[in-house]
């Protein structure tokens, strides 16, 4: 017999985890001392819980398999509930362990610290951003709920919650019983794959969309041998930016509606036959459509349904729509599309002018050529549309649910999860939130390349509503805290001195390396400008009146 915390951590690494990120608390000491004896999975300790949340998050999304957060009960887990919140709603496999007060703490006459409303106020509010729950209170059913709550978040790519009292961490328990066989899409998995080549046959303008499940899933290398197959134009949603990087497959671009590439716009929009793998439908994809895509010209494949049309597969992985594609011959190749036009040459810029952020754009590509592999990190705003003109590698980002502070522990879970030096691309208000926790470096071993773009405030917000008077932010000298964090920090305003401190900073190794980009006053990227314009360019959606019943 083992305990439940062996067990625990027989299932996460059965399901892929390589690290636990934590904060320990009163209620979770039991836990954090059961973890550092196993020593399967290293434990890296952060500064907040938020800060877990995206750092777990981020190994999950970088290497494939679980991210794993280590909270105490109430003031622990319940601080991370927005990391988790976007982690289901980008779909990414989480896996939150708390920490909680033993059954003879409730039995007490006194309310507990950290208590909400009951014992379970906490799991209840968990229930609202994870696919599923499990309280880990009964050493007979422990192995059955933990291997079904992982083996959820593996299957669904959703965050998870469970709850460990602190008087049943050592508690003994059986093993995990073998993970099943996955069932055999079989026969809908077929009855789909069918209706996409149909469709495909039909159409003129054929192409395909590769959207965020694609990476979530590991399957890069299945669509990008089924694009070489099919023979058909191939785009990124925004979301899905850097998909398929690497493969040889050439990516036409990513789709932003009228406020990106024309070229691309006129390849989804004018498709009559559109392919969307793993590709989120919202706002952050779509809401600049010059066209609304019809559903009638579309193969439409995400989570576990295949929409063709008007007809629904219901229980087809992508996955499994992948395999039974591949097995069917592929549709005669429609005529190629008309060529793009070529670019306008780029305009030269001064050595010593004021940086702008295309300009920084501009830089980064330049100096990341020998570094074709090197993960994009970005948090939301400016710096996300300036990843999108650059040219395509790894992006990892919350393009969907744009919650601030993402980027630098999502970039440490990444590094520890893979070991691969990733870049960090983070506005001056987002690293506010989350930059001091670059402290944990040092002991790690980590190194990622942090750019801070500074524009003296939220510059999104500024570029959607320029009247705003809470968008200022105070001017912090971002590279003079390196130093006292244990890295190297450079602050530049210039191309020449971005050049320069981007080359150092690449050579540099062991210590994190922090480049404070001083942006010129009211700089935006190409593509926010004509994605701020759009927006206020677009009619506002119709929204019928829900009924209400008329009282008799």
């Amino acid at each position: 017999m083992t305990t439940i915390a062996e067990r625990l951590v027989d299932g996460l690494v059965r399901h892929g985890a390589r690290a636990v990120f934590g904060i320990p608390g009163d209620y979770a000491l039991p836990l954090f001392a059961a973890l550092e004896r196993d020593g399967r999975l290293p434990v890296h300790c952060l500064a907040h819980e938020p800060a877990l949340g995206f750092a777990a998050d981020g190994a999950a999304r970088s290497a494939g398999g679980l991210g794993v957060a280590a909270v105490t009960y109430g003031a622990g887990a319940l601080n991370m509930v927005n990391a988790v919140a976007g982690a289901y709603a980008e779909r990414s496999p989480l896996v939150v362990v708390s920490g909680a007060p033993g059954q003879r703490d409730w039995a007490g006459p006194l309310a507990l610290h950290h208590q909400v409303k009951d014992a379970g106020s906490q799991l209840r509010i968990y229930r609202e951003v994870t696919a599923a729950q499990a309280v880990l209170d009964d050493p007979a059913t422990a192995p059955l709920l933990i291997a079904a709550t992982l083996r959820t978040a593996a299957e669904q790519s959703r965050p998870v919650y469970l709850e460990v009292p602190r008087d049943r961490v050592d508690a003994p328990c059986g093993l995990l019983p073998p993970s099943p066989e996955a069932e055999p899409d079989g026969a809908a998995a077929g009855a789909a794959a069918q209706a996409v080549m149909a469709l495909l046959r039909r159409a003129r303008r054929p192409a395909l969309m590769a959207g965020v499940e694609v990476r979530r899933y590991g399957l890069e290398d299945q669509v990008a041998q089924l694009a070489r197959r099919l023979g058909v134009p191939v785009v990124t949603s925004f979301m899905g930016q850097g998909v398929l990087a690497g493969r040889d497959v050439p990516v036409a671009g990513t789709y932003l509606g009228r406020a990106g590439d024309p070229f691309v716009r006129e390849l989804v929009e004018e498709s009559d036959g559109l392919l969307l793998l793993g590709v989120i439908l919202c706002d952050t994809n779509f809401a600049l459509a010059a066209r609304p895509l019809d559903p009638a010209r579309c193969a439409h494949a995400l989570g576990r349904t295949v929409a063709v049309g008007g007809e629904r597969h219901e229980g087809v992985s992508l996955a499994a729509l992948l395999a039974a594609l591949e097995a069917l011959p592929a549709p005669v190749p429609a005529p190629p599309p008309r060529r793009r036009p070529p670019a306008p040459p780029s305009p030269s810029v001064a050595a010593d002018a004021p940086l702008t952020t295309d300009g920084l754009a501009a830089a980064l590509d330049r100096a990341l050529a020998a570094y074709p592999g090197m993960e994009l990190v970005s948090d939301v705003g400016d710096c996300l549309f300036a990843a999108a003109q650059m040219r395509p590698r790894p992006v990892m980002a919350p393009a969907f649910y744009a919650g601030m502070g993402f980027a630098v522990p999502a970039a440490l879970g990444a590094q520890a999860a893979t070991g691969r030096r990733p870049l960090v691309l983070v506005g001056d208000g987002a690293f506010q939130m989350t930059g001091m926790e670059l402290g944990a470096c040092a002991e790690a071993g980590w190194d990622p390349l942090v750019v801070v773009l500074n524009n003296g405030g939220w510059g999104m917000l500024k570029a959607i509503d320029p009247a705003s008077r809470h968008v200022e932010r105070a001017g912090w000298d971002h590279a003079a805290m390196a130093g006292a964090l244990g890295g190297d920090g450079y602050r530049v305003a210039t191309r020449r001195e971005l050049d320069a401190a981007l080359a150092l900073a690449l050579q540099r190794r062991g210590r994190f390396q922090l480049i404070e980009v001083m942006l010129a006053p009211g700089s935006l990227s190409s593509t926010l400008a004509a994605f701020t314009a759009g927006l206020r360019a677009a009619p506002a959606a119709a929204i019928p009146a829900r009924e209400v019943p008329v009282p008799a």
